[in-house]
């Protein structure tokens, strides 16, 4: 016979109630390392910010294509998104709008080699947080992700 006795304690009792067995309450699991995806084209630049964001403990998804950003089934579980402007297939305003149309909320950061006054105005009217311009710096990204 087993009795219940507090969160994760479970005694074991023999039919004249003796104490026979007691399991202790196992180690709580490690918190979830937040999700984040980045879409980059640069092969080099991806994974200089894949390796700087793992490191900063972000669980990084990273694409080349935002077609394939799209298409992972865990895009939408996403806490973060950094987003280059100039992607092969598309750019990160439309990635943006495509995500933000599925209704994922997260923060998100636009970089960019081709900075202008009309991209600083389009960027946040499609939902990005923030805009980086290249060539940045390893804290100004950890730092504008962090709000």
């Amino acid at each position: 016979m087993a009795d219940t006795e507090g969160p994760g304690r479970t005694i074991f009792r023999t039919e004249k109630g003796a104490l026979s067995r007691m399991t202790d309450t196992l180690p709580a699991l490690a918190p979830a390392r937040p999700i984040l995806l980045l879409v980059e084209d640069d092969d080099g630049v991806r994974r200089g910010l894949q390796l700087l964001l793992s490191g900063q403990g972000f669980d990084v998804h990273s694409f080349a294509l935002a077609r394939n950003a799209l298409a992972d089934t865990g895009c939408q579980n996403a806490r973060y998104l950094i987003a280059d402007y100039a992607l092969a297939d598309s750019n990160g305003l439309e990635l943006i709008t495509a995500l933000r149309a599925r209704g994922w909320n997260g923060r998100a950061v636009l970089i960019t080699a081709f900075a202008s006054p009309e991209l600083r105005a389009a960027a946040p009217a499609a939902g990005f947080d923030a805009m980086l311009d290249k060539p940045f710096r390893d804290d100004d990204v950890l730092r504008t992700l962090r709000g």
